[in-house]
């Protein structure tokens, strides 16, 4: 069975052809429709090299979400930092997340159109324990000081969290509205905040 090599190897420029490359042609076209070929093309890279890094189009398609939510992954965890009050912190979290989704709307139609919700595992980030850790960190730091439903588990709350910006995200994008998220900001957040409150 033969092994890939890690994305560290690869130069900067060559990633970002094929991260561009990805996003272009699984945001116009079913998963299914789209060839490693088309990809190699696209990102004017060769085959061999998208098989030397990835080994399979599935495989393609996680590593790119896996370094494109990386990013707001990095963004959600610097803005932890230093804030005490709990529900500045989540209010944080939700501005941050927003604003990417509102400014990278192909990479939300790449996660939920071209990766089963089974397959979600394998996007690594999901499963990163720095950025769960502080996800969960916040939500349990809430329940402790009495201002988040302790009534369910910090795990229910974070899916409370996150299922409401995909749901919220997602239609925004099939709809095509124009008015960013970030405009509805404030209410959509009171929104999430009276679902996960204590209150």
């Amino acid at each position: 069975m033969s092994t890939t090599l890690p994305l560290s190897k690869m130069r900067p420029d060559t990633l970002l052809r094929i991260e561009k490359a990805v996003l272009a042609l699984f945001s116009d076209s079913d998963f299914h429709e789209v060839s490693l070929i088309d990809v190699a093309k696209a990102a004017n890279v060769s085959l061999q090299t998208i098989y030397k890094y990835f080994g399979s189009k599935e495989a393609l398609v996680y590593a790119m979400l896996d370094v494109m939510l990386g990013r707001l992954a990095e963004r959600m965890i610097d803005h932890l930092q230093g804030i005490d009050d709990a529900r500045e912190r989540l209010r944080k979290t939700f501005w941050v997340t927003l604003d990417y989704m509102d400014k990278h709307p192909a990479v939300m139609m790449l996660l939920f159109t071209a990766v089963p919700v089974s397959r979600h595992q394998n996007i690594r980030i999901y499963e990163s324990p720095d950025l769960m850790g502080a996800l969960l960190g916040v939500l349990k730091d809430g329940q402790a000081r009495g201002v988040l439903n302790k009534r369910v588990s910090s795990k229910i709350l974070l899916d409370v969290f996150m299922g409401i910006i995909g749901r919220v995200v997602l239609m925004h994008i099939v709809r095509r509205e124009t008015q960013p998220l970030i405009d509805q900001f404030d209410e959509l957040f009171q929104m999430v905040w009276r679902a996960m409150s204590a209150d």
